[in-house]
């Protein structure tokens, strides 16, 4: 019975984490990028707060070690990801955007090897990380002769967003923090929406009142901060504990593929072949690199479960 509820829960995981993609790129319409990220933190802090605050004992960080990673969840995970990612979703579809964003968890294996002394790499390791990258040049079809297009700055864009957010996870490996992962990611979020609206400011040639809170726009920002942050916090935190990290890392997969539906579906966005070609190229490149990994995990047994 649990692992059939786990499986659940992961496919609507994927789905609240993919529907995050068209949701920003129907509020974009209306919301500059930067202060409609900010905005989703602000509710979605609050609500993640709240809940801690009831429900964790240690719902606050009381070590040194408890707030770098906090800040770096803050500035890295939370500030830097969507400011990117949403800028990036100005100008690509929200399907590649998705499906671009599945690269994080090769980016995270990378900034271990470079961070993290216990990582290391081998051939097939280096031919993953490169498949990876080889399918992001098949989405992109960048021209040599025009590397700097409007399309190809956004797909960067996102690019950058991924790479933060996973240089940010690997970071917080780097000190022994003690408090529960749900507070630091609350805590995260409350400072990842500080560094938004400094970022808002940052930006004298964007106009906050030019924002046009429509009813749509209000509904795609609820989805955001509500469905697709804290909901799936606590979904993604549950799961985490049930599998392990390591079956959560394909979570970035189902919610690309997610993404793609849901963009296709309800903003019309055409899915090209070249799209689908190169989200399965990066998919391959994850599974060379944890080849190992995976062999491991489908030659053990299953452990016996029992009903609940």
């Amino acid at each position: 019975m649990s692992n059939h509820r786990n499986a659940v829960l992961f496919v609507i995981l994927g789905a609240l984490w993919g529907g995050a993609y068209p949701a920003i790129k129907v509020g974009l319409d209306a919301v500059p990028p930067v202060l409609y990220a900010a905005v989703r933190y602000d509710i979605a802090s609050l609500i993640m707060l709240g809940y801690i605050v009831v429900a964790v004992d240690y719902w606050y960080p009381r070590s040194r070690a408890d707030w770098i990673n906090a800040t770096i969840g803050g500035v890295l995970i939370i500030g830097a990801y969507n400011a990117f990612l949403f800028l990036g979703e100005t100008i690509v579809p929200s399907a590649v955007a998705g499906i671009l964003v599945g690269l994080m968890p090769i980016f995270t294996t990378l900034f271990s090897r470079l961070f993290l002394p216990s990582e290391e790499f081998d051939l097939a390791g280096l031919v993953g990380v490169a498949l990876g990258f080889f399918g992001v040049l098949i989405i992109s079809r960048p021209d040599p002769s025009n590397l700097l297009t409007t399309e190809v700055v956004g797909q960067l864009f996102v690019l950058v967003a991924a790479a933060s957010m996973a240089l940010g996870s690997v970071l917080t490996e780097r000190y022994e923090a003690t408090q529960p992962a749900i507070t630091m990611e609350t805590w995260s979020m409350l400072l990842g929406a500080i560094f938004l609206h400094i970022a808002v400011f940052a930006q004298p040639d964007v106009a906050i009142d030019s924002a046009r809170w429509t009813d749509t726009a209000l509904a795609m920002v609820l989805y955001l901060s509500v469905f697709s942050s804290a909901v799936a916090y606590f979904i993604y935190f549950y799961l985490l504990e049930q599998l392990g990290p390591f079956e959560m890392n394909f979570i970035a997969y189902a919610a690309a593929a997610f993404s793609a539906l849901f963009g296709w579906v309800l903003l019309s966005e055409g899915i090209t072949i070249a799209t689908i070609v190169g989200y399965v190229v990066i998919l391959g490149g994850f599974v060379l690199l944890k080849r190992d990994r995976i062999r491991s995990e489908l030659g053990s047994s299953p452990t016996p479960q029992t009903s609940d």
